[in-house]
């Protein structure tokens, strides 16, 4: 069941849920808070009001194992610190008090296994979801959410193919690449001065998807792409490609893919000679990459798909309050979570419902002011307003090059 009670319920009301759960179909998973909620009503009027605690599941769902796990542990923690402070403020709907309950999955960034776990958030009957971080797992996981008629925000894809689907239920808090990759581009083009470029990109959803928007831009531009080169999230020795690409002699080299494949590619092609500039996406832009790439990082020029922390108006007290409750320090997109969790809660709070389809109406018509900037979204789910910072690194450390706003 969606919803469940804090407080014993009679015998009578346990038969009535049981039977209301025995006569649901198949296709009537979307709309079991429904049945939920009706079922228990015995129950709740046999008790005082102050018992009756709903208690709701929201999910998440990230890589919280393999070598994302770092990225996947910082969006989990931010869903948490938000249900955490929404929790300790209270939270009642039509009048009933309730505990919000975070149900964490790991899809190990993979998306047969992010499918799995879609389906389990399904099967557990919660009223929306925070996820995927990856687009490759993102994107298949997308049908299941659209077949129970489950609000899936995700805090982190950027491929615009995961609303091009014409999904109801797709919502994220994050500009895409369709911006991220022009802005990249137009940075090796106005800034940097860049003729030519070779690309690279480890055959992700991600990171091809980023490289393809990348390269329209660039070549729209007139920056000659000598090369598309192709890696994988496995890979770790780039000899090869580097010989390549230190014969090319590009101005610069972009590069799609994550921290974990990123940071060995910056320090290999530095060993090799090659002194360009390296571009990337939000993949690499993490804390940890200059723990991956040693000091050739500062030949990286990274970018993210949202607002850096450092320029939030709330930034500095979202970090000091993250650090106190899980002891490190944020990674990219915990703030992300973090509001996505606050717009399913505010959505919670207009429908005066605690049902999946009435919640997901009104994450659709969201209007809200978060920590992360203004959240409202388009007809497809997408942000109707995205920003992409870019970065360099001084002392190892992340430095806010431009915002760019859309």
């Amino acid at each position: 069941m969606r919803v469940k009670f804090a407080y014993a319920v009679t015998f009578a009301a346990a038969v009535a849920m049981a039977t209301a759960c025995g006569k649901k179909s198949d296709g009537e998973a979307g709309t079991g808070a429904s049945a939920a909620s009706s079922a228990a009503a015995p129950a709740a009027a046999a008790s005082s009001p102050s018992e009756a605690v709903m208690v709701v599941k929201i999910g998440h769902v990230a890589p919280l194992t393999g070598l994302q796990a770092h990225l996947g542990k910082d969006n989990e923690n931010g869903a948490r610190l938000a249900m955490e402070e929404i929790s300790a403020q209270g939270l009642t709907i039509d009048g009933h008090p309730i505990k919000l309950e975070l149900d964490a999955q790991d899809d190990a960034a993979d998306p047969r296994t992010g499918t799995e776990a879609a389906q389990k958030l399904v099967d557990d009957h919660v009223v929306a979801v925070i996820g995927h971080m990856n687009s490759g797992v993102s994107i298949p996981a997308s049908k299941i959410y659209r077949d129970a008629n489950v609000a899936q925000i995700s805090p982190s894809t950027t491929n615009p193919d995961y609303t091009k689907q014409g999904f109801k239920t797709t919502f994220r808090v994050v500009a895409t690449d369709a911006l991220q990759g022009p802005v990249l581009a137009d940075y090796a083009m106005r800034t940097l001065h860049a003729k030519k470029v070779v690309i690279v990109d480890d055959t992700s959803a991600y990171g091809r998807g980023l490289a393809d928007e990348f390269a329209k831009s660039a070549q729209a531009g007139g920056l000659k792409v000598m090369s598309r080169e192709a890696t994988s999230e496995k890979v770790r020795d780039y000899k090869a490609i580097l010989t390549k690409i230190k014969r090319a002699q590009p101005d610069v080299v972009m590069y799609g893919g994550m921290d974990v494949t990123g940071g060995p590619f910056i320090r290999q092609a530095a060993e090799a000679g090659i002194k360009t500039r390296i571009l990337a996406g939000d993949g690499v832009c993490t804390d940890k990459i200059a723990e991956l790439a040693g000091d050739a990082v500062q030949n990286l020029v990274c970018s993210e798909a949202g607002l850096a922390l450092s320029k939030m108006d709330k930034g500095a007290d979202f970090a000091q309050k993250y650090e106190a409750r899980f002891h490190t320090p944020v990674q990219i997109y915990a703030p992300f979570t973090y509001d996505a969790m606050y717009v399913i809660v505010d959505a919670m709070k207009r429908a005066n419902s605690i049902e999946a389809p009435k919640v997901l109406a009104a994450i659709a018509s969201t209007d809200y002011n978060g920590l992360t900037g203004h959240i409202a979204f388009d007809d497809k789910g997408d942000l109707k307003a995205g920003t992409i910072t870019l970065y360099d690194f001084k002392d190892k450390k992340k430095n806010v090059l431009d915002v760019v706003k859309q």
